[in-house]
């Protein structure tokens, strides 16, 4: 009798084999990855089914540092966290060590420092916003954006003496008072920009292939952005109207009329839709700080030991020089104890966590930065999308590894 054979069908025979898949890194040298990011991904086709992010090519150990220096040596430090906004993280980062001391500093230095940090959020944007644009497909819009920002760089140069890494806040005040006529040539920059923002974004809102690439693409729903930390635009795109300028308002904030822009699909088009808002809201906080600019002091005249004296009484008084000298050698003196403050950076949240145990250099120092939370949502929001769409997701995310690594 002739032996029987059974054959499987083709679909139990192809249940049998996994799919091969490719990995693959992105980065750390991509220059979509912005910076040194590099993902390495697992690719099922061209369909992404894992992306991790590795970081830490950058890393400088900033929080040990700080650790080893006066409060003041510090704050050029700050400038190299989200080195976009150097303005904004110097503010915060002397905030948190003035809580420490207990320390209110005048409204003309409270002034100055929201100017500064919303023309760092609005220079901060400029770049995510030509940055993206160039990642999709539209080098036009990163040459408008990059014009624009020029012209804030040279208003960083008049009032800080450098362009790029400022290190204008001081513990109790900031480095100097703004040079005369300086107000003025700010206002005129609001002026300018608004027409000009609105031709920029009219490049990108309705255009066809950037909403090909962004709508539906990379969307994170509010649930997932509130259980990973996102904070910031990301955070805000997803629906959640949080914003610490608003919620826990700090430097006088309360004092200002604005609007928090949320998005509603939580994706990239909602991500872009809100930085472009949160400029024009930027220049009508602006424009109020501008028209009610306060007079009197810059810096806290009462705190003796923590803000040095001004040059002119340096050179004419003996009690002004050592003052002076003991503050640059051992540092503003600081009582015991700890602090945690956190500010509304143009990133996201960015937090230090300060403790001290007296004297001029603090003990421990904790640096909470918004880019390193905020891609943490990556090997969830990714999956499922193709290479391209990462490219446009991470440039959706605008964040900067100088604070992600620290």
């Amino acid at each position: 009798m002739a032996a029987e054979f059974s054959f499987p069908d083709a679909a139990a025979r192809a249940a049998e084999f996994e799919p091969e898949k490719m990995s693959l890194s992105m980065g750390p040298s991509h220059p979509s990855t912005h910076g040194v990011l590099r993902l390495q991904m697992e690719l099922d086709g061209e369909i992404l089914t894992k992306c991790d992010p590795v970081i830490g090519y950058l890393h400088r150990g900033d929080e040990k540092i700080a650790e080893n220096m006066t409060y003041n040596q510090f704050v050029p430090y700050t400038d190299r966290l989200d080195y976009i906004a150097p303005l904004a993280n110097n503010m915060a980062y002397a905030i948190a060590v003035e809580r420490l001391a207990k320390l209110e500093v005048p409204a003309r230095c409270q002034a100055i420092r929201v100017i500064t940090a919303e023309m760092a959020r609005i220079s901060s944007h400029l770049l995510g916003l030509g940055a993206f644009g160039i990642d999709t497909g539209a080098w036009t819009v990163f040459m408008y954006a990059f014009t624009e920002r020029e012209k804030l760089y040279k208003l960083f140069e008049e009032l800080t003496g450098a362009r790029f890494t400022t290190s204008y806040s001081r513990i109790g005040g900031l480095a100097r008072d703004v040079p005369e006529g300086w107000t003025g040539r700010v206002d005129a920059f609001c002026d300018q920009f608004l027409p000009i923002l609105e031709e920029i974004l009219a490049l990108l809102t309705r255009n066809k292939i950037f909403m090909d690439r962004t709508v539906g693409v990379g969307v994170i729903s509010r649930e997932d952005a509130i259980a990973y930390g996102l904070t910031g635009p990301n955070l805000r795109g997803s629906g959640v109207g949080s914003d610490l300028r608003k919620d826990r308002p700090y430097s006088g904030y309360e004092q200002y009329e604005f609007d928090v822009p949320v998005g509603t699909k939580g994706d990239s088009y909602d991500r872009y839709l809100v930085r472009g808002e949160e400029m024009r809201q930027s220049v009508r906080i602006l424009k109020q700080a501008l028209a009610k600019f306060p007079g009197g002091p810059w810096y806290a005249t009462e705190a003796r030991r923590i803000f040095a004296p001004p040059k002119d009484k340096i050179l004419t008084s003996m009690e002004e020089l050592i003052q002076d000298f003991m503050i640059v050698t051992a540092g503003p003196q600081m009582p015991a104890g700890e602090v945690y403050f956190e500010a509304e950076n143009p990133k996201g949240v960015l937090g230090f966590y300060v403790v001290s145990k007296g004297g001029g250099v603090p003990w421990r120092l904790k640096i909470r930065s918004p880019s390193f939370c905020n891609l943490s949502i990556l090997p969830k929001v990714c999956v499922g999308h193709l290479i391209s769409d990462v490219v446009a997701i991470l440039g959706s995310f605008d964040f900067v590894m100088g604070e992600c690594d620290r």
